[in-house]
């Protein structure tokens, strides 16, 4: 259970949600009311919130509006049932890919004001090659964030996250790194760190793995998690040429540290920084350690 309330760039009222996604308002005249988060848990809610209630939980819409949601969004099949509320009532069918849309857009689709990095494979290796990525590309001047089971971080500041992350959490996640002013978000594309299709409208940058599974590949990850990219995506692994760069780091004298530090390199590249950048921060990682 979460909320996107926290940084929230952009304000939506009722007509706008009713105009986009086909919604229907109960009362009409509440077209105007303004919501300003979201929230699918009574106890998340902050006020302008909009409780996102299925037809399970319509006792709590009392409390919902006692804790300041200015509106509830409710399945269709509710529409025309006795439902006691004092707020207004929105119907409609909000499944994972417009509820990511929705929450994507009042968090001023954050994604898109940062480089997105992803990092899958198998489990034992996954958090270590988070964490070089995080290095390398701190090195490379970066301001950088972290989302990952183990240890969330948006630049120095920690980030206390309930895991497996929601589509509701990571745009949270998300929007609070952009205001920060992080420049890279790298994610641990994990089951212990993100739910099923938790990265809906949210758009990866680059996509890596170390050591690949079977049968994971950028498809397979794509139906898991949901993420999106404005490019043709290609899942990044550890090449010749990231090796070779690899070992002028100081993670040369060490077979493990030398892969995760290979799969970094290559991601880094795959963003698009030159090779003799990534020499050089090699060079000077490795003077001065």
């Amino acid at each position: 259970m979460s909320a996107v309330s926290e940084s929230i760039a952009q304000r939506m009222t009722l007509g706008m949600l009713a105009e986009r996604y086909g919604f229907d308002i109960d009362p009409e005249f509440a077209s105007n009311v303004t919501i300003t988060s979201l929230s699918d848990a009574v106890d998340t809610i902050s006020p302008g919130a909009m409780y996102i209630c299925d037809s399970n939980h319509l006792a709590d819409l009392p409390r919902a509006e006692q804790s300041g949601a200015y509106a509830a969004l409710l399945p269709r099949t509710c529409r025309g049932r006795d439902i006691q509320s004092g707020i207004p009532l929105v119907f409609g069918d909000c499944g994972n890919h417009m509820l990511g849309d929705l929450a994507s857009s009042l968090a001023g689709t954050p994604s898109n004001a940062m480089a997105v990095f992803a990092v899958a494979g198998d489990d034992d290796i996954i958090h270590a090659g988070v964490k070089h990525l995080a290095d390398f590309l701190h090195m490379l001047g970066n301001p950088v964030a972290v989302i990952d089971s183990t240890g969330s971080t948006s630049m120095t500041r920690s980030l206390n996250l309930s895991y497996p992350l929601g589509i509701l959490d990571v745009q949270r996640t998300l929007a609070v790194c952009a205001e920060d002013g992080v420049a890279a978000v790298i994610i641990a594309m994990n089951n212990a760190t993100l739910q099923r299709e938790a990265l809906e409208s949210v758009n990866v940058d680059v996509l890596g793995s170390e050591r690949v599974a079977q049968g994971e590949d950028v498809a397979s990850l794509k139906t898991r998690y949901a993420f999106v990219s404005d490019r043709a995506l290609a899942l990044t692994v550890p090449t010749g040429e990231s090796d070779e760069l690899a070992a002028e780091s100081p993670a040369m004298f060490d077979q493990d540290r030398l892969g995760h530090m290979s799969l970094a390199v290559a991601m880094v590249l795959a963003a698009g920084v030159r090779r003799n950048n990534v020499r050089s921060a090699l060079r000077v990682a490795n003077n001065l350690r």
